[in-house]
């Protein structure tokens, strides 16, 4: 019953204020909990593969690009792909860059929007796995830095917002956008992935990780960037794990061969109900998650332009 009150809340806040609530400068924790519980709510199911769940979280994606100006990638939002039978779509939003030269330089910023849906393994009379740190958070994370990015209309290097599917059948909608992007021959400077942000480390000095952390100066110039040295670091157990390989940067690596890397609060270490029923909205820190969010804002503007491309891979 608390479940279903909590979702009927978010739900009238989503029609009465028609994503209104967008209007300030800073992301404020009210917004990261009306999105992040939606994504998460009951409603949809979990948001797998195909299903109606899933259909909903895209449509709710696409509403708020359209809200704020953000416009489709391709002729539609929607990048249709298969797997086996089924039709699949990630959702890819556009920010056109403003300076004449540099906005053909490309910066993607994304997350999985997808999840596991219902699971054999109940606790109680739940079945549904909600997904709201894997991956609610981090889709709320981007969608409201690009709805602050477009309002902005400051970035001299255009923004591709990508939304994958199928992250937790195999990477598969990163894999068909990162070779269709690659097919069209776009100039990819740099790719930022954001994967569970929605609890904090407890003992450790930085905010996030960045998996790959060798492979080039990302980390050292989000810190930079945001003029925090303990916002981003090295996690020992995503390198011992190879997160790297294992979330929606890969396969943009892979393509592109240009610093693809992703972004997280949690390398389950400090998590433990991942891929569980318990992953809800009330396990999540939102005075966390609207710090990071607007930590991470400053950043993006400053990677979308400098005069040069000051994140490279290093050498070796």
């Amino acid at each position: 019953m608390k479940k279903v009150l909590i979702a009927s809340v978010i739900l009238i806040l989503i029609v009465f204020l028609g994503f209104k609530i967008f209007e300030n400068d800073d992301v404020s924790e009210e917004e990261l909990r009306v999105v992040t519980s939606y994504l998460a709510s009951d409603e949809l199911e979990g948001r797998d593969i195909a299903s109606v769940g899933i259909e909903k979280a895209a449509v709710y994606l696409e509403n708020v690009f359209k809200k704020n100006n953000i416009k489709p990638y391709f002729e539609t939002y929607r990048d249709n792909f298969k797997w086996s039978a089924l039709d699949l779509y990630n959702i890819v939003g556009y920010i056109e860059g403003t300076d004449p030269k540099l906005k053909n330089e490309v910066v993607i910023i994304g997350a999985h929007y997808d999840h596991l849906g219902t699971t054999a393994e109940h606790v109680g009379d739940d079945e549904i796995a909600n997904g709201a740190n894997d991956n609610a958070s981090g889709t709320s994370t981007v969608l409201l830095l690009a709805q602050r990015l477009a309002k902005a209309k400051k970035n001299k290097r255009s923004i591709i917002v990508a939304f994958f599917s199928a992250e937790e059948k195999g990477m598969l909608g990163s894999k068909h956008l990162a070779k269709r992007l690659k097919e069209e021959g776009i100039d990819l400077y740099t790719m930022l992935n954001f994967e569970m942000t929605g609890v904090p480390f407890k003992d450790r000095d930085y905010m996030a990780f960045v998996t790959g952390y060798d492979l080039s100066n990302m980390s050292q110039k989000i810190n930079e960037y945001a003029n925090n040295d303990n916002l981003t670091g090295l996690s020992r157990l995503s390198k011992e794990r190879n997160l790297f390989e294992r979330s929606d940067n890969f396969y943009f690596y892979e393509e592109f061969k240009v610093p693809c890397q992703t972004i997280s609060c949690s390398d389950v270490s400090n998590y433990d109900y991942y891929h569980h029923v318990d992953d809800e909205v009330d396990k999540l820190d939102f005075e966390h998650m609207v710090n990071f969010t607007n930590a991470m804002l400053p950043v993006i503007e400053t990677i979308c332009n400098t005069p040069t491309k000051e994140i490279k891979l290093n050498n070796g």
